[in-house]
């Protein structure tokens, strides 16, 4: 028999879970307390293929009994996020904590499968990163797109994913058979600044290669390109994982890198 699961039994398990890690693991807290969301698995999902890649997944496909969709954002701390300012190379704890905080993430994510299925409920899951297509650049299962249409976050313009703790920080899902409803935290159609119509467009400025404009958002191959000139050609990161692509500088010291922005009044 089914044990009753809420979105809010998940959202203490996930901040236990997270309050002990560091501990249990000898990781140092690089974190700051997660969030989480649920949504029905229904037809608002199948914009998926429109919005994001064309051969995006369903969560029908990753559980065809699938009833909830749960995402998750793990935030880095302000400490990690300003280090990581400086210069236009990534800091060599920025990569650590990418490396770090994709197997922090994998394992919460396995985690709350088991939680799910000790209540008698099967949950299917990704990786935190790398399940895209090299050639178009876009996830077939978009963490950030699944937040969206959850209410988790929204797109600023260098695509980065604002959540109520900021963007500074990384994303993790899965599919659930337990029906846990709808339980959003962003309601708001837009949470970046300059497309609430404030002046900002720090992230533009910011980008150490122009791969983000006002007009057009993020070039996806120039931002790749740099990711990978990061790790395979600088210092900084030298001897980390060859699939540590990071940079982060649109992330990092913007108004939107630890909250969603305050809007001023007119």
């Amino acid at each position: 028999m089914n044990t009753t699961i809420t979105s809010k039994d998940l959202r203490v398990f996930i901040e236990n879970y997270m309050a002990d890690y560091p501990a249990s693991t000898g990781e140092k807290n690089i974190w700051r307390s997660p969030l989480l969301v649920t949504a029905k698995a229904d037809q608002r999902f199948d914009i998926l293929p429109e919005i994001a890649a064309d051969n995006h997944s369903l969560p029908k496909d990753l559980l065809a009994t699938g009833k909830t969709v749960i995402v998750l954002f793990v935030p880095f701390t302000k400490e990690l996020a300003k280090e990581n300012h400086k210069g236009d190379i990534p800091c060599r704890n920025w990569g650590k904590a990418y490396e770090a905080t994709n197997n922090l993430i994998n394992k919460l994510t396995g985690q709350i499968k088991v939680f799910l299925e000790n209540a008698d409920y099967q949950s299917a899951l990704v990786p935190a990163t790398h399940n895209f297509d090299h050639k178009k650049l876009m996830a077939r299962w978009s963490h950030k797109h699944l937040g969206y249409i959850a209410g988790l976050g929204r797109f600023g313009v260098n695509a980065q994913f604002i959540t109520p703790k900021g963007c500074a920080g990384r994303l993790g899902s899965l599919v659930t058979q337990a029906d846990l409803g709808d339980s959003p935290l962003v309601m708001d159609k837009e949470l970046c600044l300059h497309k609430n119509g404030h002046k900002c467009l720090v992230c533009v400025r910011r980008c150490p290669v122009e791969a983000v404009s006002e007009k057009t958002g993020i070039d996806r191959k120039k931002c790749w390109s740099r990711l990978k000139s990061n790790i395979r050609e600088t210092q900084e990161l030298a001897g980390l994982n060859e699939t540590t692509h990071v940079c982060g500088k649109c992330q990092v010291v913007v108004p939107c890198s630890f909250k969603v922005p305050k809007t001023r009044k007119p």
